[in-house]
């Protein structure tokens, strides 16, 4: 069996916006992550870094800006729900990426009658509440684990989650994003 091959060059980090131009290419699901304060106060953000982690038990991961008050709150409280997206929620996707700091007040949302979190009502087709089950400090941001405690659905058919990619919003069920492949068969 041959020997392994073994790095011998030194290696450097890629530019940032190299790094950032390699993402675009990658299209993902759309979230907003919410918890509260211990005043109850809502705290959101737009995330695109969420996936399964296990399923026993039920876990899921987050990455959130390490500087992110939403971070900051969520951790507090240990609590906090991943709103997946439809592929109408564009406005809000893009309302919780801008810090806006009413963003609250331009959406409509119910408080987790379990954890008191904040769930999208008319924008998420899906909501898991999780509480935190472990973090990891990773560059500028942090690694969130969830233990997925209770799974809300708000949609009625089949939902049509909502991508990022390419630099823009789009669904599968919408137009292909720009440059794809529309002559398969």
């Amino acid at each position: 069996m041959p020997d392994p091959v073994t790095a011998t060059a030194p290696y450097t980090h890629v530019d940032p916006a190299q790094f950032r131009s390699l993402m675009t290419t990658h299209p993902a699901a759309v979230a907003i992550v919410t918890t509260s304060g211990p005043d109850g106060e809502p705290w959101g953000m737009t995330c695109s870094s969420v996936c399964s982690v296990s399923l026993k038990p039920p876990t899921l991961l987050a990455c959130l800006r390490a500087e992110s008050p939403t971070l900051a709150a969520l951790l507090e409280r240990t609590v906090f729900a991943v709103n997946l997206l439809h592929d109408r929620a564009e406005r809000a996707a893009t309302l919780f990426a801008s810090g806006d700091a009413d963003r609250f007040d331009k959406i409509t949302w119910v408080r987790d009658p379990d954890t008191g979190v904040p769930q999208l009502v008319e924008d998420a087709h899906t909501v898991a509440a999780c509480l935190v089950s472990g973090t990891l400090s990773v560059g500028d941001h942090v690694v969130v684990f969830g233990d997925v405690v209770g799974v809300t659905t708000h949609a009625d058919d089949e939902p049509s989650p909502l991508l990022y990619g390419m630099r823009r919003y789009w669904s599968l069920n919408g137009p292909n994003p720009p440059g794809a492949d529309t002559d398969r068969k």
